[in-house]
């Protein structure tokens, strides 16, 4: 009798597009609504577009970089080898950036959502939530996996039922912002463009994913896959708020920077269902954790890595530290508002998410044998379009902060 060996299962697209699509979906899309109530619901929905191809192709770039290295190189390792360490280095601080100013937002949302629940005070809410959930973290990667799981079958039971009844409520001349008779919502549309590459963020996962599938193509499908499922989530959830929130009533929400709570009290305000209200609350409350854990694995491993500590006691505990610590300081001595800090992040992302791929896959159709394997679609147009979009994110960011972009100027009552 012979013996037969049984043949690993194919890894399936559905699974990788799965893992993308997580990456992408958090409490990052919490923040959309806010940046994107000047443009509207249909400048808003392009800008989304837009973004998902951008960063689509983007991704697909960094697997074109990538097939020049065996399935074990990470992001840190390609970018080193091609592009020289002062470039890396300067990516690596945008990596740590992005994270921290992410945590820092999770970390002032979570703590203004505790004080409206419980009246506790927001910073001694922020400061009990960094203890408490940090230390899942510190602890291990399989705590922070179960723990996970859960988060995520509440995001998904909430956001279905949240969405669904919300849809039920939709006004379509509230969609369509009918009182705004000729009103201009193209030239906000710029402002939302770092929210929006914030919320497309999956390209630390793009190696794992390669390393996943063994091979490019497969998974060139599934980051097509995850983009388009975060993007139908994306467009479902602005249509569901801009259809019940009229658009003069986000003043108050765009005064405060975008914040989840004022957000979570104009919705509740604006429909007449305390239910749909609370569920929405419930979804809000577990993309703001699901991300905080999420980001902050991410972060610590980062952390862990790029200075070498140990994974002992000592060496997590100061990892812990340096992940942690900075933003939690930052949010109760300099709070501002969450779309606000989002934008930053996204200004930042922009570099390792936008201009460094298109730096690389030109990098790497000009090494021997560059064009053979695996290649982005679209030529050096795709490369132009990413590293320009790129660009402009990051201009637009700072134009913002100067008040050199259209500023919206809604009602606040």
């Amino acid at each position: 009798m012979t013996n037969q060996v049984t043949p690993s299962p194919t890894p399936s697209l559905a699974g990788g597009a799965s893992i993308i699509a997580g990456v992408c979906i958090g409490a990052g899309m919490l923040g959309l609504p806010s940046s994107g109530a000047g443009a509207w619901t249909l400048w808003s929905s392009l800008a989304l577009m837009l973004t998902m191809v951008v960063m689509t192709l983007s991704g697909w770039m960094l697997l074109e970089a990538f097939k020049h290295y065996d399935l074990r190189a990470s992001f840190n390792t390609v970018t080193k080898s091609m592009l020289g360490a002062r470039v890396n280095v300067f990516s690596n601080l945008t990596v740590y950036f992005v994270g921290g100013i992410l945590l820092y937002a999770y970390i002032t949302s979570s703590g203004l959502i505790i004080q409206s629940l419980a009246g506790v005070d927001s910073k001694l809410a922020s400061v009990v939530f960094v203890l408490l959930f940090s230390l899942v973290v510190w602890h291990s990667t399989r705590a922070v996996d179960r723990l996970s799981v859960v988060l995520v079958t509440f995001m998904v039971l909430s956001f279905i039922l949240g969405v669904s009844g919300l849809a039920t409520r939709i006004d379509p001349s509230t969609l369509f912002d009918a009182a705004n008779h000729g009103g201009q919502y193209a030239p906000y549309a710029l402002a939302m463009l770092p929210v929006a590459l914030t919320s497309f963020g999956y390209h630390h996962s793009v190696a794992s994913l390669r390393a996943y599938y063994g091979e490019e193509r497969k998974a060139q499908k599934a980051i097509l896959g995850g983009t388009l499922v975060a993007l139908l989530f994306y467009l479902a959830w602005l249509v569901s708020i801009f259809g019940n929130l009229p658009r003069a009533d986000f003043g108050p929400v765009v005064v405060r920077g975008g914040d989840v709570d004022v957000l979570l009290t104009a919705l509740g305000s604006a429909i007449d269902s305390e239910q749909v209200a609370n569920i929405i609350s419930v979804f809000s409350s577990a993309a703001i954790l699901s991300s905080f854990i999420g980001l902050g694995l991410g972060t610590f491993d980062f952390i862990a890595d790029l200075l070498g500590f140990k994974n002992d006691r000592k060496g997590r505990t100061k990892t812990w530290a340096i992940t942690f610590l900075p933003p939690l300081l930052l949010s109760l001595f300099a709070p501002f508002g969450f779309v606000l800090a989002i934008g930053y992040a996204g200004a930042a992302a922009a570099v390792w998410a936008c201009i460094i791929p298109a730096l690389l896959a030109r990098k790497s159709r000009m090494l021997e044998g560059g064009r053979a394997g695996f290649m982005a679609p679209g030529g050096n147009a795709a490369i132009v379009l990413v590293l320009v979009f790129g660009v402009l994110t990051v201009l637009f960011h700072f134009m913002g902060m100067a008040g050199w972009l259209p500023e919206v100027e809604l009602g606040v009552r």
